[in-house]
């Protein structure tokens, strides 16, 4: 495994203090910015050395073939692939005669700094060239918050000891090529050469606009640089555009004690629609408000932005500090992934690398979009739009389907299908419950009656229809959903897996609501009385098994008769297993590759008890071997449900550090942004108890051993609830809003602005341990080792 670089413990910020270029690729990804329409891997500002030199645009893709060995009815016939577009980051140093790059001369210090307050990344670095001249540079870079198409960087170069000749290179750069630098991994995108044809180039002053087009998408995109500059003395400027390339130079003498500063305001924009000219107007236009604005307002307007969320969504962790830099860096990453995404999808990366091909999938819905449901909820109203744009499109393929209602897609950045392994992929319709779900979820906590009116009723009503399709009735009148795959990608097409029929039930009663809801969208979409009472009676008929053998639900039916993996026989280095064996023998064995009936004991906890829940997780427990970095966090939001506290905060651990620490060796692809999301999460639905069934918010704190005390804050129908959960009680309290309604381990409390209600925790029980696979425990985050990071 590839270790993760080495960060002190900040606070309020990430940061390295010298270059590990074994780390180069994590680095990138740890320090990307991004605002959900724009992202910008962490490279250095000269380009080299580097590992992904990335720059992405939310929704810009280009198609490939998407081969199949042995083809099929309803196979997806093409892929699609983020493509990494004009580079604008790039700002070449010479001094003298030598290239600022460190890989040659002597680094004499480095200090770069991710700053969570500011939103912006500021690097210090101080070089001696081969030649023996000496300088400090010094930037900071951002990806604007409240202007979408909007990026920055502020460089400045001081001589340190002798008057010097520099010449500074700012780029635009597109096709820039690859280096072989990922592993052989079905998670890494598809390689890409030289994906953009130049249409356009033109530069006046000191901008220049680069216009490129995708062959086979034909997409179209845009990337604009504007400059500003101070230097002591004079200065002699060219500026270029032509082809791949656009290039500002500024060659300046600098006496020692003096220094250069440029500004470099970039924008970017696409469309499969607009022309070339009419994309050129835009970014120059974009330019123009915000070098107008200046780097010093832009800057400005960054903080305060970030300074509104973290008053409503900050997490804060007494007893461990590292954890508590984790999680902030892990939500600050979640509200770049999709702030400012405005109806395009939130991919597993985010814009931080190109994993998984830029797809979108599940978890979107499942793990990102709850936690910006009560922190940043206009981000999650624009995501479901993008999902209900795209409607048509999942409507033609349950057509295909030979299914009702929308089937949408399992991966995909546009909006058609792009899996091409069918029992992982378009067998896994729990997707459609999901984003359900995740409609229900912010109708619940904003109330917002036109989302509803226009989006949010057709979403449930459409996958309501694809499960009433989709399943049926038994001989005993049972409600059975077959031939699906659930969440646990390690067993594939199963009949009646819980975690799908759980969620298929909410869809259903959640379609009839919406339907009776909002009778004109009812009308529009032909439904009748007779169909609306047929998805209650699908949904209060669904089956869930249950092995009264053993006393513990089974993922799905049969599984618990299948024969026990060997973990004792196989080594740590075998995993992950979708690497080292065969899908065959992986899907007929009771071994799971992420939390699937765990994730419905969270999701739908309403529908277990207590002791079915701990007798559960005790026998999935000892069959998870987590080889996706989505499980940790829900088995951590179990395990303290249910008592087990240091595995509960073991697992937080997990879930927050897993990218600063590469547990899964490949956060050089770029972020997992549904488990940073699980930081949230763990927090508050874990150690803060809070659900959210019915629309309801109900909590039941207790915090591990280690950690003396949380506190964090949620957004919900106009107000900011405060929650503050200590070893022995828990102080609720509003912000701001009207009273709001909560239960405290299960007794209402009303809560009120100026009056907050302060309730006893109840001891834990008494639980006996869980055990997990041979090899697979969580690393355990022992006191001594926590103290060791203060």
């Amino acid at each position: 495994m590839t270790q993760g670089p080495e960060f002190p413990v900040e606070p309020w910020a990430l940061r390295e203090t010298s270059l590990n270029r074994d780390a180069l690729a994590v680095t990138e990804s740890v320090f990307a910015l991004a605002n959900g329409h724009i992202g910008m891997r962490g490279t250095l500002d000269e380009g080299e050395p580097h590992a992904v030199p990335g720059t992405y645009l939310n929704g810009f893709y280009e198609e490939r073939p998407l081969p199949h060995a042995e083809a099929g009815y309803g196979f997806p016939e093409s892929g699609q692939t983020v493509v990494n577009v004009t580079d604008g980051k790039l700002i070449r140093l010479l001094v003298v005669d030598s290239p600022f790059d460190i890989n040659y001369g002597t680094v004499m210090s480095h200090d770069r700094v991710l700053d969570l307050r500011s939103g912006l990344l500021v690097r210090r670095t101080e070089w001696t060239s081969p030649n023996g001249h000496a300088v400090r540079v010094s930037s900071q870079r951002l990806v604007s918050f409240t202007r979408r198409s909007i990026a920055a960087i502020c460089y400045e170069v001081e001589p340190l000891d002798a008057d010097l000749y520099v010449a500074v290179q700012s780029d635009l750069l597109a096709n820039d090529v690859l280096t072989d630098g990922l592993p052989s991994d079905p998670r890494a995108a598809a390689a890409l050469r030289s994906p953009l044809s130049a249409e356009l180039a033109d530069c006046r002053n000191l901008s220049a606009v680069l216009v490129h087009r995708t062959e086979r998408s034909r997409l179209r995109m845009a990337a604009g640089m504007d400059h500003t500059y101070d230097v002591p003395e004079k200065v002699q400027t060219s500026l270029e555009a032509a082809g791949d390339l656009a290039r500002l130079t500024i060659a300046a003498r600098l006496p020692k004690g003096t220094r250069l500063r440029l500004v470099k305001f970039l924008a970017y924009g696409w469309s499969s629609r607009r022309s070339a000219s009419a994309l050129r107007d835009q970014v120059e236009g974009g330019l123009a408000t915000a070098k107008l604005a200046g780097w010093d307002i832009l800057a400005r307007e960054q903080r305060e932005f970030l300074d509104e969320h973290w008053s409503n969504a900050d997490v804060e962790i007494d007893g461990d500090p590292e954890l508590q830099q984790a999680v902030r860096v892990a939500m600050f990453h979640v509200l770049q992934a999709g702030v400012r995404a405005e109806q395009q999808p939130i991919a597993a990366k985010g814009l931080t690398g190109p994993g998984y091909d830029g797809h979108t999938f599940w978890d979107s819905e499942t793990f990102v979009l709850p936690v910006l449901t009560y922190t940043a909820p206009d981000a999650v109203r624009d995501a479901l739009r993008w999902r209900h744009s795209i409607l048509d499109m999942a409507r033609e393929r349950a057509r295909v389907l030979r299914q009702a209602g929308a089937a949408f897609p399992w991966r995909t950045i546009h909006g058609e299908e792009c899996s091409g392994y069918w029992p992982a992929g378009t067998a896994a319709f729990h997707l459609n419950a999901d984003i359900a779900d995740a409609t229900v979820r912010y109708l619940n906590a904003t109330g917002d009656v036109d989302f509803d009116e226009t989006c949010g009723a057709e979403l449930l009503i459409e996958t309501g229809r694809l499960w009433a399709s989709l399943g049926h009735f038994n001989g005993e009148q049972r409600f059975r959903i077959t031939g699906v795959t659930g969440p646990d990608e390690y067993t594939a097409i199963v009949d009646d897996n819980v975690f799908t029929n759980l969620m298929a039930q909410r869809n259903l009663w959640a379609a009839a609501a919406a339907a009776e809801r909002q009778p004109g969208v009812a009308e529009r979409l032909d439904v009748s009385d007779e169909e609306i009472a047929l998805w209650v009676r699908a949904a209060d008929a669904m089956v869930q098994p249950y092995d009264e053998r053993i006393g513990v639900h089974p993922q799905s039916a049969g599984f618990t008769h299948h024969a026990e993996w060997d973990f004792e026989g196989t080594p740590r280095s075998s995993y992950p297993l979708l690497l080292h064996f065969p899908y065959f023998e992986i899907y007929r064995k009771q071994v799971i590759k992420q939390a699937d009936l765990v994730l419905a004991m969270h999701l739908r906890g309403d529908a277990f008890s207590a002791e079915d829940k701990a007798r559960n997780f005790a026998y999935y427990e000892a069959r998870t071997v987590r080889d996706s970095s989505l499980s940790a966090a829900t088995q951590a939001v179990i395990a303290a449900e249910v008592g087990q506290l240091d595995l509960a905060y073991d697992y937080w651990a997990e879930a927050a550090l897993g990218d600063l620490h590469n547990l899964h060796n490949n956060s050089g692809h770029g972020l997992h942004i549904a488990s940073l999301a699980g930081a949230w999460t763990c927090a508050v639905a874990g150690f803060g108890g809070m659900r959210d069934h019915d629309g309801r918010l109900s909590f039941a704190p207790r915090l591990p051993p280690v950690v003396t005390r949380l506190r964090f804050r949620l957004l919900f129908r106009g107000r900011s609830l405060r929650v503050a959960v200590g070893r022995s009680e828990a102080e609720y309290s509003l912000a701001a809003g009207e009273p709001l309604t909560i239960s405290h381990h299960g007794e209402e409390i009303s809560v009120a602005v100026d009056a907050p209600v302060t309730r006893a925790i109840p001891p834990a029980p008494d639980v006996e341990p869980v055990h997990q696979p041979h090899g697979a425990a969580p690393r355990r985050r022992a006191a001594s080792s926590v103290a060791s990071k203060d």
